[in-house]
């Protein structure tokens, strides 16, 4: 990783033909509202026990939805919206094929490292090469960020709005009329479904569940949708339109979105583990109406101050996942004797330090509070010496 100080997904154009630019101020709503969607994904993701979650900390067994199912689609959301805004100040710069090379090589650095990262992730400490699992969220992000940031970079907006509607009516065509050998067409069950044969053909043995797996090959397809998505409201927000004018945008377009989503509910159910189209339209709709409120409460009426936790995520989101993942492992491999039991450092801290205070619910719950915070302190450390790591 490289200390950064800006949100920029690419280097400067060359130095024979120096390109001034205009400054760009950091959208303080966005890294608001992605802090907010760091700290949810530690908090669901990091319970005391998973034999006690209250239900919307929980994902949704198939079809449907919880919160917890808005956190993933949500940060690549905001992905798309940052892209955006760090290409729109130097779209001209980059007019020329030559200029956007290094860009492109950038682009295509950043995602193989963000996909490395995530394999050694799924490898560390034990490095059980055979049982790996290839895919997950960070290599998801990874293959969004490169063919999103690719299209930002190199099509204009009708293109993107053509490419968006060709991956979810694709998808949908996909999942719904191609036969799938054993099964037949249109089965949208865990093991039946196009996608997870896809991915038992191309990675069997190295998926998350044994027959399937939820940020697999062909379900990426409308993940790089949702980050398209991001980038048109991203787009929206660097215009030359009243703040007023914004705000009323990204609320028409999100109920729009969480209407169209649960209308293709009849036909494509909304789930987050097939990444459904009508899931990617649903849950990009919920994404706009809660970054028109942080861009309401903060670039508008100036109520920054309740935002600041957050934006120390926010500024560091990608270094603070990483180091719940690092705590996480370390929390359930970390073993040792206590009272003549055998037992993890996680299970030994949950039981003894949080069990004792509420219900299991309410302690599991604490447990995971008791997490962001601790992932928070060296973020916090980072934030306040201005380090913002990027990769």
């Amino acid at each position: 990783m490289e200390s950064t100080a800006a949100l920029d997904t690419s280097p400067k154009t060359q130095r024979e033909t120096p390109q001034p630019s205009p400054v760009r101020q950091r959208l303080v709503s966005l890294d608001v509202f992605r802090g907010m969607t760091v700290a949810s994904m530690l908090l669901v993701n990091d319970p005391g026990t998973w034999s006690a979650v209250y239900p919307p900390l929980e994902h949704a067994e198939w079809n449907g939805w919880t919160p917890t199912d808005l956190v993933f689609p949500f940060f690549l959301f905001i992905m798309g919206v940052a892209l955006e805004l760090s290409l729109a100040s130097r779209r001209e710069a980059l007019s020329s094929g030559v200029a956007r090379q290094p860009v492109i090589r950038h682009i295509l650095y950043r995602s193989l490292i963000l996909f490395a990262l995530g394999m050694f992730l799924h490898l560390a400490p034990l490095f059980h090469i055979r049982t790996m699992r290839v895919m997950g969220v960070l290599q998801r992000i990874a293959l969004c960020y490169f063919f999103a940031a690719l299209l930002t970079l190199k099509t204009g907006l009708r293109t993107r709005i053509a490419a968006v509607a060709a991956l979810l009516l694709g998808y949908w065509a996909l999942m719904t009329l191609v036969p799938v050998p054993g099964y037949g067409a249109g089965h949208l069950d865990p093991e039946g479904n196009l996608a997870a044969y896809i991915d038992r053909a191309l990675m069997n043995g190295h998926l998350w569940k044994p027959r399937w797996d939820p940020e697999g090959w062909l379900s990426t397809l409308p993940a790089i949708a949702t980050t398209l998505l991001g980038g048109f409201a991203g787009r929206w927000l660097n215009s030359s339109a009243a703040a007023s004018k914004k705000i009323l945008g990204l609320v028409l377009a999100g109920v729009a979105g969480l209407a169209v989503g649960e209308l293709w509910n009849i036909w494509f159910p909304i789930n987050k583990n097939l990444w459904t189209s009508s899931y990617t339209v649903f849950t990009a709709g919920f994404a706009c109406l809660l970054l028109a409120l942080c861009y309401w409460l903060i670039e508008v009426q100036g109520w920054k101050r309740w935002g600041l936790p957050f934006q120390v995520f926010g500024a560091n989101a990608i270094f603070a996942y990483v180091l719940s993942i690092v705590f996480a492992k370390a929390g359930y491999l970390v073993k040792f004797t206590a009272g003549g039991q055998r037992t993890t450092l996680q299970g030994y801290v949950y039981q003894h330090f949080f069990a004792p205070l509420a219900s299991p619910r309410m302690s599991s719950l604490l447990f995971a509070i008791a997490f962001v915070i601790l992932c928070w302190l060296p973020a916090a450390v980072l934030y306040r010496k201005k380090i913002f790591l990027k990769i």
